[in-house]
């Protein structure tokens, strides 16, 4: 059977489906609709709306100190997609906004920003203005006192959270500013002392004096959470000890400069070398000590001479070793990382103590290649140290190794010493909806491998107090046993300046007077929080209960062992709950040699440029190109890609708009019914991705029908959508144009904002989303396939012809089967139209062909 084209319409390809039109319309999209959305309101929260309509977000609270790079833009944009969805789902999406801006990373950069040290023994200076010229070396900083360098923490973190902000609403987190907060702020405080008093009083959080990770740079303790391995070079020093019956035995260690702190040597029990000597006493070497040698499971027979050297502290393998063979402490490093200057008590010679004098003040460093030279000149060390390789724990923002310090601390119980918590924990995190799932397998991991409590305090300036003071005996002594706890009614207080009840200023440090508690807590200490303090846990309890437990709570992978955990902590612990059903974890940004893109690493992109050259609905096409909890590569060219749909789906609604309306008929071809049963099915595919957090795969369903729509429905039935009989196709088009601009509306929100208000009143983003339906009948998509495999094969021949795609066809042939046929000939006259096609020949046959013939 032939059909011929006869005198099909002509129309001119409309230019506005040019991918490379620029349309000056698109410029400035986000500093519009970013200031219309906060005028209207659009992104406010819903006081009014029950629990069951509510759909809330714990934001990560984005660390305020520096610039945010693209890693930023990369996992803020998943969440703002799904806050986004459900908002258009019809729910109240509470959607704050934290700043992390406490810790050390704030501390350092206002040093280094005002070239300032902070000095707690310094006075406070009224009106104390930085000096404009920053010194070169951090030890000319000016010197100010705590409270001045406090206020200058918030004097910068002020600023850097405006910048931060301005790049979030260019970016269109579509955020409810109305409820921001900062980590440091009143409100803040009160909630994370509030939650602390009741820790203690509950008997969750201790003090003691105990062995603790601390780095010397920053001068603080370090908990578990927050260390890192490195590989860095060291080297094995054999070293011999004697027995009292004069033998020597060898030990070899990484750490010989810590030999006048030796405690023991350890082997391990079955180990025959040594069992005769368990027991006995052996001397050390230059600083006489007699030391026991004694066995413990530890020791290992394979390493060195199996003989372990215990000293206090060089690694946790000693804090084992000190706890369960009870071992004495004989503490020698400062805090700043050197020998003491004093003389230790246990060094009774006069040869060990003036070895120890001329090590005395030294860094750790300088002790060692001093101490080696000593032992090789008394014949202690007689081989050459044996360079090795080895893993070695740094505090994640550290640039040296960390060492063990005794010092009183503050620790809340997390499950490390206690396995029914650990238990209750581990089950909590098996409740939660994981995404994606293979995530929790990490979670899991890390409370498994618990080895201690969670040490919370922080020997530091700027972060939210630990709400406690000491009594001090008639000798001034601190009494930490019993601390004296502020009032929740007082909160916050920082007791440091402020005087506890029954006390008064003048008693502060003297005999029968107080002191106060001078350490802050651990950020994550305040982060682990962030429900409770966005949620208006304590101060506004019915807005509280109306967002508790949250819904989501969207962050990186690499925090699930502080953040995550830690919440989930705080929550067990005052709530007896998660604090969230949903789990999000993004993945990493890596740069071109696969490295995770961070501040520290000092190979990040800032996303300024990018927004400014490809738009924000172009940068957050990449971000949600990339699959949840994937690492994914910077790539431009995906932003270039996001541009041009952006443009597109301007350019499509500006022609699909221009059609005269027709309210009153109705979509009755064939082909206009086809599409819109394909784009149901595609609505419903989208809307079961995102529900599941799959915002990628949404995207990419959403897509591939876009282009199609464009590519080949949109051609086959524009000529027929411009005649007055075509109101099939001009209502097709309309409808289709809504579901995809609402469609598209969480991935690129300018855009679509610009083109559904041209059309509709009110804002796409508060539009009901799309109802999807029943996956296409087959013999739906099968037609569908054929129309495109056609025009395809039309399209092919014109241009291996070189010829323009507006150029006449003589002849297309296509073979199908007699069912397939039937259908296209329903359609055929959209087809022939597209085509140019003078002549289309039906050829029933087994298999799929197309064969086309040029004029």
């Amino acid at each position: 059977m032939m059909l011929t084209g006869g005198s099909y319409v002509t129309v001119k390809r409309d230019e506005v489906l040019n991918d490379q039109t620029v349309t000056p319309s698109l410029e400035n999209l986000e500093t519009r609709w970013s200031q219309h959305w906060q005028l209207e309101g659009t992104y406010a929260f819903d006081h009014s709306a029950q629990r069951d309509a509510v759909f809330s977000i714990d934001t990560p609270p984005p660390t305020a100190s520096g610039s945010l790079h693209v890693g930023h833009v990369f996992s803020y944009t998943h969440t703002d997609i799904i806050a986004r969805f459900q908002r258009m789902r019809g729910k109240a999406v509470f959607y704050p906004m934290g700043w992390d801006d406490n810790g050390l990373p704030t501390e350092r950069r206002v040093e280094n920003f005002y070239g300032v040290r902070c000095d707690s023994l310094a006075a406070y200076q009224p009106g104390f203005k930085p000096s404009e010229s920053i010194p070169l070396k951090r030890a000319d900083f000016a010197v100010i006192s705590r409270r001045n360098f406090i206020e200058l923490c918030h004097e910068l973190t002020a600023i850097d959270e405006q910048a931060f902000r301005a790049l979030f609403v260019q970016l269109g987190l579509s955020v409810d500013w109305r409820l921001s907060y900062a980590t440091i702020d009143e409100r803040s405080q009160r909630a994370s002392q509030r939650a602390l008093l009741r820790n203690y009083q509950r008997g969750e959080l201790y003090s003691q004096e105990a062995p603790c990770l601390w780095d010397v740079t920053f001068q603080t303790a370090v908990a578990q959470a927050e260390l890192e391995e490195r590989e860095v070079a060291g080297a094995y020093h054999e070293l011999g000890f004697d027995a009292a019956d004069g033998a020597e035995l060898k030990i070899a260690t990484t750490r010989p400069e810590l030999l006048m702190a030796c405690v023991a040597l350890v082997a391990h029990p079955d180990d025959a070398r040594y069992q005769a000597r368990f027991g006995q006493t052996v001397r050390a070497p230059i600083f006489d000590l007699d030391v026991p040698l004694l066995a413990h499971p530890l020791g290992d027979p394979g390493k060195g001479t199996g003989l372990a050297m215990v000293c206090t502290f060089g690694d946790l393998t000693d804090v084992i070793w000190w706890r369960e063979l009870q071992l004495p402490t004989r503490s020698v490093l400062g805090k700043d990382g050197r020998l003491l200057l004093e003389t230790p008590s246990w060094l009774t010679t006069p040869r060990s103590q003036q070895a120890y004098a001329g090590l005395a003040g030294r860094t750790l460093s300088q002790v060692r290649t001093q101490l080696v030279s000593m032992l090789r000149d008394c014949g202690a060390m007689r081989d050459e140290p044996r360079p090795i390789n080895h893993a070695v724990k740094f505090f994640e923002k550290g640039d040296r190794p960390l060492e063990i310090l005794a010092t009183r601390q503050w620790y809340l119980r997390n499950g490390g010493r206690d396995a029914n918590l650990r238990d209750v924990l581990f089950d909590a995190g098996q409740a939660l909806d994981w995404h994606p799932p293979h995530m929790l397998r990490r979670y899991e991991h890390w409370v498994g491998g618990l080895n201690g409590d969670w040490l919370i305090s922080r020997q530091r300036t700027f972060g939210v107090p630990i709400p406690f003071w000491y009594r001090l005996d008639a000798q001034g002594e601190a009494e930490h046993g019993a601390p004296i706890i502020a009032s929740e009614a007082s909160l916050p207080v920082d007791p440091g300046l402020d005087t506890p009840p029954g006390y008064r200023p003048e008693q502060r440090g003297q005999p029968n007077g107080f002191i106060g508690e001078q350490d802050i807590m651990d950020t994550w200490a305040t982060s682990s929080l962030t429900p409770q303090i966005a949620g208006g846990w304590g101060e506004d309890d019915g807005l509280f209960a109306k967002i508790y437990p949250m819904d989501l709570r969207p962050q990186g992978h690499d925090i699930i062992r502080t953040w995550l955990f830690s919440t989930l902590v705080r929550s067990h612990f005052e709530h007896g709950c998660a604090p969230w059903r949903n789990v999000a974890l993004s993945g990493w940004i890596l740069d071109p040699d696969r490295k995770k893109m961070s501040k520290s690493k000092g190979n990040v992109v800032t996303p300024q440029a990018l927004l400014d050259q490809y738009g924000s609905d172009g940068v957050r096409y990449w971000a949600a190109s990339a699959r949840l909890g994937s690492d994914t590569a910077f790539e431009e060219q995906q932003m270039k890609i996001g541009r041009r749909l952006a443009v597109k789906l301007f350019n499509l609604s500006r022609l699909v708009q221009g059609f005269a309306k027709d309210d009153t008929g109705d979509i009755d071809q064939p082909l206009d019914q086809a599409m819109l049963e394909r784009l149901g099915g595609v609505v419903q595919d989208a809307t079961v991705a995102l529900e599941a957090y799959d915002y990628s795969g949404a995207l990419s369903r959403i897509e591939g029908f876009f282009w199609w729509f464009c590519d080949d429905y949109v051609e086959l039935v524009k000529r027929r959508a411009y005649r007055p009989d075509g109101y099939s196709a001009r209502n097709a088009l309309a409808h289709a144009l809504s579901v995809q601009q609402r469609l598209f509306a969480p991935f690129l929100p300018f855009v679509c904002e610009e083109v559904w208000q041209s059309w509709n009143c009110g804002s796409v983003h508060k539009a009901p989303w799309p109802q999807g339906g029943a996956c296409p009948d087959a013999a739906v998509e099968q037609l569908l396939m054929s129309l495109s495999s056609v025009l395809s094969a039309i399209r092919k021949a014109k241009s291996d012809a070189s010829q323009s795609m507006k150029a006449p066809v003589a002849r297309v042939e296509l073979v199908d089967s007699a069912a397939q046929l039937e259908r296209i000939k329903g359609v055929s006259q959209d087809l022939i139209e597209a085509g140019q096609v003078e002549a289309l020949v039906f050829i029933e046959g087994a298999e799929r062909q197309v064969d086309v013939w040029l004029t």
